[in-house]
């Protein structure tokens, strides 16, 4: 009996790519505009992520945010405020001078946070005008609203690439941690009923592997076929 393919799992839950959501400390997001200035209270290990989370208290009210590289237990936290450019505070783009390292960047304004997450990354302020220029973490330039928030600093936890796993059982937890699979088979290691590529005397495709942009989705492995090129108007 056939299997669906990895690409047809992935997303339906089931065992292979259930997220340990109980393990989780919860919503991380940028704190609300109300929220003025707060206090961190407690560096946290966060599973599924490779970057310690801060827990910070306004008023009474405790929020997560992903740690800044350099942060410290009693350390001040400003939300939209005087534009102190100090690691951990949270501002608008329009009021953080070009040249600074910035991370957890609103898509939107207020959305919480949705670029430059990881541990070890920064954004860095380009130009600012109606529309701010951020240099990211791929080279690529992309246009902000100025109203947008973002955390100044880097990301940290950037040194977690420097250290071993030690032994393989320390990988796969790692890995199920964040709901991804830990080993993968080669197709052409499988049989006919559990891959396209499966089957034959010995590991080999056997067939042109590049597939139509068309094919159904068991059916769509290996590479794509180009699109076709596109005549100007002359």
């Amino acid at each position: 009996m056939g299997k669906n393919l990895r690409q047809q799992r992935r997303g339906h839950g089931g065992m292979t790519y259930r997220s340990p959501s109980h393990r989780h400390v919860g919503d991380i997001r940028l704190p609300l505009p109300s929220m003025k200035d707060g206090k961190i209270v407690d560096i946290m290990h966060a599973p599924g992520r490779l970057c310690p989370v801060v827990k910070v208290n306004f008023a009474g009210e405790n929020n997560i945010m992903l740690a800044a590289e350099g942060v410290m237990v009693g350390q001040e936290v400003s939300v939209d405020g005087d534009g102190s450019i100090a690691a951990g505070n949270v501002m608008p783009l329009a009021n953080i001078p070009e040249g600074t390292l910035v991370f957890n960047i609103e898509g939107r304004p207020g959305d919480g946070g949705k670029y430059v997450k990881a541990a070890g990354s920064s954004a860095t302020i380009v130009t600012k005008g109606e529309r701010v220029v951020m240099l990211m973490p791929s080279g690529d330039f992309k246009n902000f609203d100025s109203r947008c928030r973002a955390t100044v600093g880097i990301v940290a936890g950037g040194g977690h690439g420097e250290k071993p796993f030690g032994k393989s059982g320390n990988k796969f937890h790692a890995y199920r941690s964040r709901s991804k699979a830990y080993f993968k088979v080669k197709g052409i290691a499988m049989n006919p009923v559990d891959h396209p590529h499966g089957g034959g005397g010995h590991p080999h495709v056997g067939k042109p592997s590049t597939v139509s942009r068309n094919a159904p989705p068991g059916r769509k492995v290996g590479r794509l076929s180009p699109q076709k090129k596109k005549k100007g108007k002359r």
